[in-house]
């Protein structure tokens, strides 16, 4: 026999609360994702987990409303340097983007051209090395006006003398300054110049497959027009880059003061080591040199009272070292300020 049909419900029959409330929590219920661990194990993860993707073959490390933040902040950074220059050489200097891209260290070292005069320089409280690529065209203009001249155009390409070197560095001294200072919302910076290539085949500041940020200006100063270009590894721009995108949350949602700290699970099987130590004499070279197995160092009684306890290479407590049930232990009787952390 057929089937019969199932009873549907009349059409005065409506789902209560209780009904929808429990519909709206299965659809907002996220179902936990399976990835992999780095030795190949399942794991399941917890809710709110975000997994992103990432392609290794084309990364791109910031996303477009990065990106045109990052884009929005190099403008004003721009305007403020070709006005800067143009104080600096006393002559009118005009600057424009021309590109603002992500390349991989390889394929940026490739866009430097032959002969080159590239700058070297670190940022004092960031990690990685960045480079300022002046065409040596640009750079000999600039030379010619510091040294009296006109700003004419200077006819042909070569490497540059010690003396030019040094002069277009205090050019490079105001790029620097400048990049720095647009960067002072988020974190006080001082960048230094710390060496100088004629050659991107020679470069080896970072790795290969490591991603810049390149930033490619159009410079023009009296009849000469040429190229200004700017690459950044992203770990070093990273921290600031993050800081920039929480200052503007913070501006957006100004209810939202950070993250709230809670204690996740995982924490319970991280091994942290634990160490005491001592500052307990000191001795000569000659003696240190002269120490055998066998020989025994005398120590004051006084530095068991005076045990530092460190935990992962960091000194948090003090305490009294000595004897419990046949084992060594410490029994922690202050803990440490700051100050004597370092």
């Amino acid at each position: 026999m057929p089937n019969e049909p199932q009873d549907m419900p009349d059409e005065g029959e409506f789902l209560d609360q209780t009904d929808i409330d429990a519909l709206i929590a299965e659809a907002l219920d996220e179902p936990d994702e399976i990835i992999y661990d780095p030795e190949g194990n399942k794991v399941r993860t917890m809710k709110g987990t975000r997994i992103e993707p990432y392609d290794f073959r084309n990364p791109v490390f910031l996303t477009e409303v990065e990106l045109r933040r990052v884009r929005i902040r190099h403008e004003e950074f721009i305007r403020y340097l070709a006005a800067r220059l143009s104080i600096f050489l006393r002559l009118e200097y005009s600057l424009k983007m021309s590109r603002l891209s992500t390349l991989t260290y390889s394929k940026y070292t490739e866009t430097i051209a032959d002969p080159a005069h590239v700058v070297l320089f670190k940022v004092d409280q960031l990690h990685g090395v960045g480079a300022i690529d002046i065409n040596p065209r640009l750079a000999l203009t600039m030379v010619d006006r510091m040294l009296g001249g006109k700003g004419h155009s200077v006819q042909g390409e070569r490497y540059l003398t010690e003396i030019e070197v040094n002069l277009v560095d205090d050019v490079a001294g105001v790029i620097l300054d400048e990049w720095c200072r647009q960067w002072k919302s988020e974190r006080e910076l001082n960048a230094s110049i710390i060496g100088h290539e004629s050659n991107g085949r020679f470069l080896e500041t970072a790795p290969a497959d490591s991603i810049m940020l390149v930033l490619t200006m159009e410079a023009g100063v009296g009849d000469c027009s040429e190229s200004i270009q700017i690459g950044i590894p992203y770990y070093t721009l990273e921290p600031i880059i993050k800081k920039m995108y929480e200052n503007k949350e913070r501006e957006i949602n100004p209810d939202i003061v950070g993250s709230k700290r809670s204690w996740k699970e995982s924490f319970d099987k991280v091994d942290i080591p634990v160490k005491a130590e001592w500052d307990a004499d000191s001795l000569t070279v000659k003696e240190v040199a002269h120490l055998r197995p066998g020989d025994v160092i005398r120590f004051p009684k006084t530095i068991l009272g005076d045990t530092r306890i460190r935990l992962s290479n960091t000194r948090k407590f003090k305490g009294e070292i000595g004897l419990d049930k046949n084992k060594v232990a410490v029994r922690i009787s202050e803990k440490l300020e700051e100050k004597e952390e370092e």
